[in-house]
């Protein structure tokens, strides 16, 4: 059953949504706080079997006591991440964001409040004990789950439970990183249906409400440390210049789409193998620790465990200068994100992509520079840059990752080349594939959602406005339809529609020219049909006067056509 509103109320500000979502903006910053508490509480203990919340992850963890042993500890943190997600909440694996986005447009908006602790125990578990995920995810998970369950005890409608949602996750992001900004474009970006004064008026006041709780505990200062850039108005501007930043977007655009495909290939792969969810968790991150092993061994550090900020601060502290190196640490925070998420780990994907970034970034930087030693080309400014496009194109989160970027460094001659790299990288990884890390998760469960902001006024407009293709009629299907529809009849009564190119005829239904596409769109899912023929009165024994299939339907409304298809039965 619907939820009901009153019609006055649409439109206009809702002032307990406005305290709502202040709440939930002190909830995020708490959050935010605790969650890193927790990180920081198992960290210890596992890795070295004492008792404290102190860590910070911009600083390499320290040699464990436990030696070759410290493989086990992430298969230890597998096996209790295990258990939380199959006794208590199914929602808590993976990344935390497209299980929100997944609520919103199929669930209504309600995430059950039991989420928002299992997500954050095991997302802690996961980090803590050396797996390779970021702790920003869980955190707009947390967040958003808390503003779901708000929206549920007080039966808000639906448009009020999804402005709640995406005041945690905003909260969370701003909360996390200490970049409003950012955490309200997150927001926008990635998670609103609606932006209009009524959602982002609560919103907006959650972000700040977030980031101010946060920063009385963390502080003021940005997630990384960046020093100052070397950019310019020579370095911003000059051609030569540009142009490696544009190369390097492609670059990390298509590192993007192998980030994609490998954390869901890897996610096939342990599918496929023998065994329960405990086992295959358990060999993923057995196989992680001895990575982790490895690298300490060989470079001193374990590198790809937990978060992986101390090694992001070491490049733009200009501490790792050797291509090779860079290399070998990108390489192996891919493999290792990919085993830890693709088994089954709780944990986010956009700490793995800024690492991956700013690897691939500064490794571009420092094998130009040795090539060409006359650019300009700013190794620090490349890993920056590098993480901004490895986000974007990885997460489709554009804008936001721009705004924090600058938010972080306050370079405002950084604008010119960020905005090349990211535009290069998220276009680039649009070109091969449709589908962002967030998106592909719930694609692959048959749950399509729209990759787009746009108004919804080519829906609400009638039917015979958008019909362009030519049509015909005929009794059989015509061998040269490539260039036109056809009209299939049956007794005098319109039964079918032959597309124009289209293999095959599809079912169809009659409608007049001043239905509205949205109307009609109904009646298609409701029927089962794939396209509507037009009729003067609506009637199928009338003359066809045009006609539209679903695809042209979703062309023109820039909405996924799965998205308007009946819904099948969904797979976790």
């Amino acid at each position: 059953m619907r939820d009901s509103q009153p019609v006055e109320e649409y439109g206009q500000l809702v002032p307990k949504l406005i305290v709502f979502g202040v709440i939930v903006g002190v909830i995020a910053g708490i959050g935010a706080i605790l969650f890193r508490a927790m990180i920081g509480g198992i960290h210890n203990l596992a890795f070295f079997g004492i008792f404290s919340l102190a860590y910070d992850a911009n600083q390499h963890t320290l040699t464990s006591p436990f030696g070759l042993f410290i493989v086990l500890v992430p298969v230890a943190g597998a096996l209790g991440v295990a258990w939380l997600v199959k006794t208590f909440a199914p929602e808590a694996k993976g990344h935390g964001v497209p299980e929100v986005i997944g609520a919103i447009y199929y669930q209504k908006g309600r995430i059950r409040p039991s989420v928002a602790l299992v997500k954050s125990l095991a997302s802690a578990l996961s980090i803590g004990t050396g797996g390779s995920v970021g702790r920003e995810g869980p955190i707009i998970q947390i967040g958003a789950a808390f503003g779901s369950t708000l929206a549920q005890w007080t039966h808000l409608p639906e448009w009020q439970r999804i402005a709640l949602i995406a005041c945690g996750a905003g909260g969370g992001i701003a909360a996390t990183f200490n970049t409003p900004l950012g955490g309200i474009l997150f927001a926008v970006e990635l998670i609103m249906t609606e932006i209009s004064p009524r959602t982002l008026a609560p919103m907006i006041l959650s972000v700040v409400t977030a980031t101010a709780v946060g920063r009385l505990y963390f502080g003021d200062s940005p997630s990384f440390v960046i020093p100052s850039l070397e950019l310019g108005m020579h370095q911003s501007f000059a051609p030569e210049v540009l142009v490696a930043y544009l190369i390097l977007g492609v670059i990390q655009g298509l590192g993007a789409v192998v980030l994609i495909r490998g954390i869901y290939g890897f996610e096939d792969f342990f599918e496929r193998l023998p065994g329960n969810y405990y086992s295959r968790h358990a060999a993923g991150m057995l196989l992680v620790g001895l990575l982790m092993l490895g690298l300490h061994s060989h470079y001193g550090h374990y590198y790809v465990q937990g978060v992986g900020y101390a090694t992001i601060q070491d490049i733009l502290d200009g501490q790792l200068t050797a291509p090779g190196l860079l290399l070998i640490l990108l390489v192996a925070k891919l493999l290792a994100t990919s085993l830890t998420l693709g088994s089954g780990a709780s944990g986010g994907v956009f700490s793995p992509s800024m690492f991956i970034g700013a690897c691939l970034g500064a490794a571009f930087a420092y094998a130009v520079r040795a090539l060409f030693p006359e650019l300009p080309l700013d190794p620090i400014a490349c890993a920056v840059m590098g993480m901004a496009g490895m986000v974007a194109g990885g997460t489709g989160a554009a804008l936001t990752i721009m705004v924090m970027i600058l938010e972080m460094t306050h370079e405002y001659q950084a604008v010119l080349p960020l905005i090349l790299v990211v535009g290069a990288a998220h276009g680039m990884r649009r070109l091969i594939m449709q589908d962002n890390l967030y998106s592909m998760k719930l694609s692959r469960r048959g749950q399509p959602v729209p990759q787009s902001l746009h108004t919804p006024w080519m829906l609400l407009r009638s039917i015979g406005d958008l019909a362009d293709t030519p049509t015909k009629e005929g009794a059989k299907p015509l061998r040269d339809s490539a260039c036109f529809h056809q009209v299939l009849r049956l007794e005098g009564e319109v039964r079918a529609l032959w597309p124009a190119g289209g293999p095959k005829a599809i079912p169809a239904l009659v409608q007049p020219p001043d239905t509205p596409v949205f109307d009609a769109v109904a009646h298609l899912r409701s029927a089962g049909a794939a396209a509507v023929v037009i009729t003067a009165t609506g009637r199928p024994q009338d003359p066809a006067l045009a006609a539209l299939t679903l695809e042209e339907i979703a062309h023109h409304g820039h909405v996924p056509p799965a998205y308007l298809r009946p819904r099948r039965r969904q797979r976790r």
